[in-house]
């Protein structure tokens, strides 16, 4: 079968924004005039930019009752996210705000500068009970514009002030700016730090997660953050099949190299927007393996493009499931890691000082 493979976008993961309709926005239709022929008139669009709006929530700590993840609370810095990885699961909540989860989560970003003052407030609230607050569960916290905004670093300072323990998820060697913040955190057994990578190719890297740091820099992310006795996990997330699982074992291996002996790995995940939007990726880059990886997918998904249900949503299920869960044990074996835990030490949290002042004692 022949396959006519169209551009790719450079430098972004989705390929395109289109406006979902899930939530009421209505989609334009074709009528004739001129905005349906706008390439033709002006010519190919030009690059696209990034911009980035302050957000002012009247909260920053978002609480959870999810029974499949590990933490109850959460902080996102940003919304959306320039690292463009188009299997991102984050990307539908762009749609709550009449925004693309295609293009528009990951160039119309939102910083919110009043996270670390949102915190210590609610933090100094009578009866505030700490437990591990998780930090890059929607959207990178050490995404490109945390280098000007250094909004994830505030948030790190007042844990440190606070001795409130704290877990990091990141795809960015940019962890690495925050070293002294981290192993000050680190000696009080306050925060654990997990970095995801999803292929050793760099250049397979560049079409999936476009801005993100090359697998190498992450790897050295890594062995730094061991070196300097900040505990360090390693998440292979996610696996897509047909196209990164073949660097499941290489992967393991490497962790191990540096120093890894925590080390994880989750199934693609395709909800809502993004099943359309990675389809499209698969149809630019690999238009020969779409209907194989896309039909692998279903079998580890019960059939459909994604599993929503609790419990069984970050797992898999199928013989391609069992194959690399097999796959995954014996690498492990082989590079001699195990299950380590971080246990993080909740008991030393102390309420913030009056006036956001750090204390001298």
């Amino acid at each position: 079968m022949f396959h006519v493979k169209h551009s790719a976008i450079k430098g972004r993961g989705a390929q395109s924004g289109a406006v979902p309709t899930r939530f009421g926005l209505a989609a334009r239709e074709v009528d004739g005039d001129w905005r349906d022929h706008v390439a033709s008139l002006d010519g190919p669009p030009v690059k696209l930019r990034t911009t980035v709006t302050e957000e002012r929530p009247k909260s920053i700590l978002t609480f959870n009752q999810s029974p499949d993840v590990p933490f109850d609370r959460s902080i996102n810095a940003y919304r959306g996210c320039e690292h463009g990885c188009v299997y991102c699961f984050a990307r539908p909540t762009h749609a709550y705000h009449e925004l693309s989860p295609g293009l528009d989560f990951e160039t119309r970003l939102f910083a919110k500068p009043d996270a670390a003052n949102l915190l210590r407030k609610t933090l100094a609230k009578k009866g505030y009970s700490p437990k591990p607050i998780a930090m890059g569960t929607n959207t990178d916290p050490y995404q490109p514009i945390e280098r000007d905004w250094r909004i994830t670093r505030q948030v790190l300072e007042v844990c440190l002030e606070t001795r409130h323990p704290v877990t990091i998820t990141t795809k960015s060697d940019r962890v690495l700016d925050d070293t002294d913040l981290l192993t000050a955190l680190a000696r009080e057994k306050l925060v654990a730090v997990s970095i995801s990578i999803t292929t050793l190719d760099p250049v397979l890297s560049g079409k999936l997660e476009p801005r993100c740091a090359s697998p190498a820099k992450r790897l050295k992310a890594l062995a730094k953050l061991i070196e300097l006795g900040i505990p360090a996990h390693c998440s292979i997330s996610p696996i897509i099949p047909a196209i990164t699982d073949e660097f499941l074992e290489g992967i393991v291996a490497r962790a191990a190299d540096c120093g890894v002996r925590s080390i994880n790995w989750i199934p693609l995940r395709l909800p809502h927007e993004v099943a359309p939007l990675f389809r499209e990726w698969l149809g630019v880059h690999y238009p020969e393996r779409a209907g194989k990886v896309m039909s692998i997918v279903r079998d580890m998904r019960g059939g459909r493009d994604n599993d929503p249900n609790f419990h069984s949503r970050f797992k898999a299920q199928g013989v391609w499931a069992d194959l690399i869960r097999s796959r995954f044990a014996v690498a492990c074996r082989r590079a001699g890691i195990g299950k380590a835990r971080f246990e993080l030490d909740c008991s030393r949290f102390r309420p913030p000082a009056p006036g956001g002042q750090l204390s001298l004692l």
